[in-house]
Formats: C-alpha cells, structure tokens, sequence
C-alpha cells in the first residue's frame, strides 16, 4: 500500500542533532562589538551628554578598565544602530579612543524603545529638570501609544486620574503631582527652562509660568532678561492669573517684575527617592520624620554642626552625613 507524504516535512539535520541548552543559548541576546561609526543617537532623547568633569571621570574609568555595562541599541533600516541606552558611553568611549565598545542589540518598536531609554536613564543620579520633564513626557505619550490610557497634566482625582501617570509616579520615586509639574515645564519657552536648569528660576514658579501662552512667555523672558531677575511664586502666580483672565499685556509684565519681591523662606527639600534607602521598606513618612529629626537633635551637641553662615548647600552636605550616619543602623531597626 503506498502513503501519501506529501504533508510531511522533515526537520533539518542541524536540528536534529541540536540539544534543548543550545537552542535555549541561540535565543539568548549576545554581547557585540560593534564599530562606533555604526552607532546613532536616540531621536530626540532628552538627556544632555556634556562634557564635564563627570564624563572625564568616565573616560579615564574606560581607559582603564574598559566599558564594563554593555550599550542597549537597536537595528535600524540603513544597516546602523540606534542606542536606546549608551549615550554616555558611547561618548565616553570615543573619547577614550576606543573604535568598537559592546552592544546588546535588541529589537524594540518605537514605543518600547522609548520606555526602555526614559527608564535606563532615570537612574542616573543627576539629572536636569528638563531632562527629567522631557523623559517623563516621552515615556507617558509611549505608553499612551501602547494603549495605556494617560491623562499627561490634568491633576484631578477619581475616574479621571489615569494609572499610567501613578505608575509612572511610583516608579520614579515622585509623586503624581511632581510628575505632572515636571511635564508642565515642557511647555516653556527654551530659553526660560534653561534657567530652570540652570537653578536661577525657581522650579515652582517656573510651573506657573508654563501656563502663559508663548507670546506672553516671550515677554517675560525679555524682562528678566533687563531686570536680571526671575519672578518669584506669588509673581508668578499673579502672572498666571492675568493670563488666563486674558488681561495680561507686556506693559503689566513689566510692572509685575518690577515690584519689590517680598522675601520668601527657603526650604531644603528631601524627595522620598533619595532618603528611602536608609530605612526599612516598611517605614513610615512619620517614621523616617522622626528619625531625621532625632539625628539632628544629636547632631545639635557638635557645636559647629550648623555655624550661623551656612549655606544651603553646607546644610544638605550635612544632612547627607546623617543620612550616611542612618544608613549604617538600617540593618538593625525592627521590621514591623
């Protein structure tokens, strides 16, 4: 009796004789080496790669010991690479002299790329505001794309604060409305982010700001520029009001900015993300209050602890010390 085997289709030798380890080690993703020349920024990727005395820190390191954490990039159409997680190193490393650094390559949609890149980036430990607004930005109109539903600035609760900006919040250490302050700075003019960054324009202020339209943006940054002086949050609260109210003219911008600005407390601000790892995961905000409060009360007996002439910038140095001083006792506080 003959049989059909037309519908039978032998598998090639090469699998075959190929174990499950192999097939498992050729799905894995590989370290390359792949020439510099081949490597192209991520479009439009918010993180500023600058020369300074961080990145010659990081070229010496490459020099020495070489790139230790591989690039993230992605194949694009033109047979080049677009990095998705790098660009520090991949700078770093041409000026290192190197001609190849190592690369996972790994295929990602658009949308994927660009949570990956915001994400591998946020860990970095100094970041600009605009650079944290832009990222956060990117990061929701991708997951927004992905069809997670995301409401970018809106601050309003129930229905319609959407999960995304919660789950963005929560994996970034800030909170929903830091979140969207943060994506509100996208909306201003460069030249006034920039002085954001550049912490001569108070971050609150600069949210307030952001509601003016570019006209009227424009003409504030004309008049701090001849004043040499940034609106303060009650000025720029005013400026805000006056905008939306449709009364705000280049003549009371000038007015505005022209008042003597009322003296307003300093405050030193500790964002949860940066104190939250010397406490136990279950402590509470009251709990790591009263600890940070009890550590200073210590530190009131060094006499020269606080002298009368320190600057905001000696007190966090100091606050950090204590952190450091918390963070060796972490391991033996009680969990609850």
């Amino acid at each position: 009796m003959a049989f059909d085997t037309s519908g039978i289709r032998l598998k090639p030798c090469v699998d075959l004789f190929s174990t499950e380890a192999s097939r498992q080690d050729a799905s894995l993703e590989k370290i390359r080496e792949i020439p510099l020349d081949q490597l192209v920024p991520f479009k439009d990727h918010p993180f500023k790669v600058i020369d300074d005395e961080s990145m010659m820190d990081t070229v010496q390191s490459i020099r020495e010991h070489g790139i230790l954490l591989p690039l993230i990039a992605r194949p694009m159409p033109d047979g080049k690479y677009e990095i998705v997680s790098g660009h520090r190193r991949s700078h770093a490393g041409k000026l290192a002299g190197l001609e190849t650094v190592p690369v996972i390559v790994r295929e990602l949609d658009d949308d994927a790329a660009v949570i990956l890149m915001v994400d591998s980036n946020l860990q970095r430990e100094n970041i600009l505001p605009s650079e944290r607004a832009f990222a956060f930005k990117m990061k929701l109109e991708a997951m927004k794309h992905q069809g997670q539903r995301a409401d970018l600035t809106s601050g309003q609760v129930g229905q319609k604060l959407k999960w995304s900006v919660a789950m963005v919040a929560n994996q970034s250490g800030d909170s929903i409305k830091q979140v969207q302050r943060y994506i509100r700075l996208t909306e201003l003019l460069p030249e006034l982010l920039d002085l954001v960054d550049e912490r001569k324009f108070a971050f609150n202020s600069a949210v307030e700001v952001s509601y003016l339209n570019p006209e009227e943006q424009g003409w504030l940054a004309e008049t701090i520029d001849s004043e040499q002086s940034t609106p303060s949050l009650s000025q720029a609260q005013r400026l805000k009001h006056f905008s939306q109210d449709g009364k705000l003219t280049e003549d009371m911008v000038l007015a505005i900015m022209s008042e003597q600005k009322k003296p307003e407390t300093e405050r030193v601000v500790l964002q949860s993300r940066q104190i939250s790892q010397y406490f136990s995961p279950s402590a509470t905000p009251k709990e790591m209050e009263t600890s940070i409060l009890s550590m200073l009360d210590t530190a009131k007996e060094w006499r020269s602890y606080f002298p009368e002439d320190s600057t905001l910038d000696d007190v966090n140095r100091r606050m950090r010390k204590v952190l450091e001083g918390m963070k060796r006792t972490k391991s033996r506080a009680p969990e609850r």
